[in-house]
């Protein structure tokens, strides 16, 4: 498979292709992002990598950050974890507050805003340092020890977390957050502020590709088992309420970002990284979605 010809192909598309999406404003820093920024990185297990534009440029990661989370929290818990957050498609935007309050305060999975306070909540309790020890979690499966947060986008998304800690407050009533609501949402943030680049998104989420292996010295981060529930929720929880238009586009295991970034993963093969600001109605990256639907349609290969 000649991946860079196809990525090459791809770059020329997108240049072409008319966008009509739009920045995150609603983080004051995020709105600040040149919106042409583009870039890709694809990491094939069996022959290297392959890229386009900004691809070494690091921005916000956001909601990517939730499936190193729920890895990390996982590999504490296990399957423990799930008796406090569900793995069902939401069906509602990822900020919803309406669906805790008909199921008691339980999440219907751990990648819309809910369900990933209460894994903040959960790593809290379970480590000794949250923010360092996710940060070296971080630098464990990239090798990138220089990755960490962008404090101005910290600052900007905390000045403007109401709506956050309404849905942790609302959690707290029906009993499902244990620790002080300032501490958890500040850890969520501090989670959602880290920037990294096309590549070291793909080679963070080569272990979700590599049977929870990171390939280049073939360390197990996760078990096999653990790897398979989280890009099963991936597949059906990975894109807010647009997770099923994904799954019909695209056809592979993934999580976006309100930063513009979209990951996927396509097992024992490789994973792929877009970065486009402009964003859809649903909050994900107007031209990741197609990048990612025409590198499954000319390659010709999905995980269907």
């Amino acid at each position: 498979m000649d991946y860079q010809q196809i990525l090459n192909q791809i770059e020329d598309e997108l240049y072409t292709q008319k966008s009509t999406g739009k920045i995150a404003s609603y983080i004051p820093e995020l709105a600040k992002i040149d919106p042409h920024k583009l870039g890709m990185h694809l990491y094939c297990i069996n022959s290297g990598h392959y890229h386009f534009g900004c691809n070494d440029e690091r921005f916000s990661i956001q909601s990517i950050s939730k499936v190193f989370a729920l890895t990390l929290a996982m590999s504490l818990l296990g399957d423990d974890l799930f008796k406090r957050v569900d793995v069902e498609p939401s069906g509602n935007p990822f900020n919803s507050l309406v669906q805790l309050e008909y199921e008691q305060g339980i999440p219907r999975n751990p990648f819309i805003n809910a369900g990933a306070l209460v894994i903040s909540d959960i790593l809290i309790s379970q480590l000794d340092n949250p923010k360092k020890d996710f940060l070296n979690f971080i630098h464990q499966i990239t090798d990138e020890p220089s990755i960490t947060i962008n404090t101005d986008v910290f600052k900007s998304e905390k000045e403007y977390s109401y709506r956050n800690a309404a849905v942790l407050n609302l959690m707290k009533a029906f009993g499902n957050i244990e620790n002080d609501i300032d501490t958890v949402l500040d850890f969520y943030i501090y989670q959602c502020s880290i920037e990294m680049s096309c590549k070291e998104l793909s080679k963070a989420f080569m272990i979700y590709a590599n049977q929870g292996k990171k390939l280049i010295d073939n360390t197990q981060i996760i078990s096999l088992q653990k790897t398979k529930r989280i890009n099963a929720i991936m597949q059906t929880c990975g894109f807010y309420d647009e997770a099923g238009e994904f799954s019909f586009r695209v056809g592979l295991p993934g999580k976006s970002g309100v930063g513009g970034g979209i990951v996927a993963i396509h097992p024992h093969q490789y994973a792929v990284t877009i970065w486009s600001p402009k964003l859809n109605p649903k909050g994900n990256s107007e031209l990741g979605m197609y990048a990612l639907e025409r590198l499954t349609t000319l390659t010709g290969l999905s995980i269907f």
